[in-house]
């Protein structure tokens, strides 16, 4: 692959990007990473920028709130468990749930392919106004563009969302302890499994719906229990291990996890087995970690698993007093391997 031609008259773009724009930039892993810190973060430079969370956290007089935005590209639009309208609202409400924030807002643009049908349409938006009504939150402001047949791809959704932080908790790869346990509120890889059966045709022997939901009410409780929350960060794109590589990155902290602990459904197990896949990568899109004090875990569990998103809650790892950030993981026979960053994506197109 070629790289930018670092030459005196060349775009000034940073060293080492490549000169077109590949799948695995916008699969969560290396790529993506090197392109948010060379380019947009080079370029945007700013404080709430730079703290690289999915929302940035904005002090406006006496209030903090919280703003993010994200875009959807899903393929399927419609796949076992919800679609991409469901997928965009519970996005960005679970983004705003991750600062601590209550959500007030959300915005809504729609990129169109020209003859998409009307009654998918239909279904979606039906699908987005369902989920924000249950959240409690209106989507307030949007866009509509409708693109050249064979441009679009059907259809394309950003949402952004503004919500409101009611406590003085700050959640920060920056707040973590020695010995924090890592809390985990179900299993993992539903989302990107149920995508990829749904996409090429697999004939899976149980049925498997992605974990898509709304985790703001779950959230919710545990802020309001008083729990100190150091860290919480949802489970999306990159799955499990990219989440942690991140944290630990910005902590300049060891995570250490516990395989065993970890649940994973058998068709999604069965899946990965068969393609190479590794689940600790697949996304999510209803599973989030948190990270707090050892002392405070059965509390947290407590009120998880009072909650229909938190039946499966577990405690999977823990900070470890290490001497370099690193994520890695003890297996069931032992022996310990490091999660780093792919560089490359597993699975496309599945959020």
């Amino acid at each position: 692959m070629s790289k930018t031609d670092n030459s005196e008259d060349a775009c000034p773009l940073p060293i080492g990007l490549y000169d077109k724009i590949v799948m695995a930039h916008g699969g969560g892993g290396q790529l993506t990473q090197s392109l948010i810190d060379k380019l947009m973060l080079a370029e945007f430079d700013n404080p709430a920028l730079n703290e690289k969370n999915d929302s940035a956290v904005l002090a406006i007089n006496s209030e903090r709130l919280s703003f993010t935005t994200d875009s959807y590209v899903v393929n399927p639009l419609f796949f076992p468990g919800g679609d991409i309208g469901k997928l965009a609202v519970c996005g960005t409400l679970n983004d705003l749930a991750m600062s601590g924030a209550r959500p007030l807002f959300l915005s809504c643009g729609l990129i169109i392919e020209e003859g998409f049908a009307i009654d998918s349409l239909q279904k979606i938006i039906h699908s987005m106004s369902h989920q924000a009504k249950a959240a409690g939150v209106n989507i307030v402001t949007g866009d509509t563009k409708v693109v050249e047949k064979g441009k679009g791809d059907g259809l394309y959704i950003n949402t952004s969302g503004i919500g409101l932080l009611d406590t003085a908790m700050s959640l920060s790869p920056s707040m973590l302890q020695h010995d924090d346990v890592v809390i985990i509120n179900g299993d993992i890889g539903r989302h990107g499994i149920a995508i990829m059966a749904q996409r090429e045709g697999f004939k899976l022997e149980q049925t498997l719906e992605s974990d898509c939901a709304d985790l703001s009410g779950l959230v919710k409780l545990l802020l309001d229990s008083g729990i100190d929350i150091h860290c919480m960060r949802d489970l999306t794109r990159g799955g499990l291990a990219t989440a942690l590589i991140e944290i630990s990155t910005a902590a300049n902290k060891q995570i250490m996890l516990d395989e065993t602990a970890i649940a994973i459904a058998d068709p999604v197990r069965s899946v990965c087995e068969v393609l190479g896949l590794d689940p600790y990568y697949v996304a999510n899109e209803g599973r989030f970690i948190s990270i707090l004090p050892s002392a405070q875990a059965a509390q947290a569990l407590a009120i998880m698993h009072a909650h229909p998103l938190g039946k499966q809650a577990a405690v999977i790892g823990n900070v470890h007093k290490g001497s370099q950030a690193m994520v890695t993981i003890k297996n069931r026979i032992g022996t310990t391997r490091i999660l780093q960053l792919l560089s490359g994506s597993q699975l496309p197109r599945i959020c």
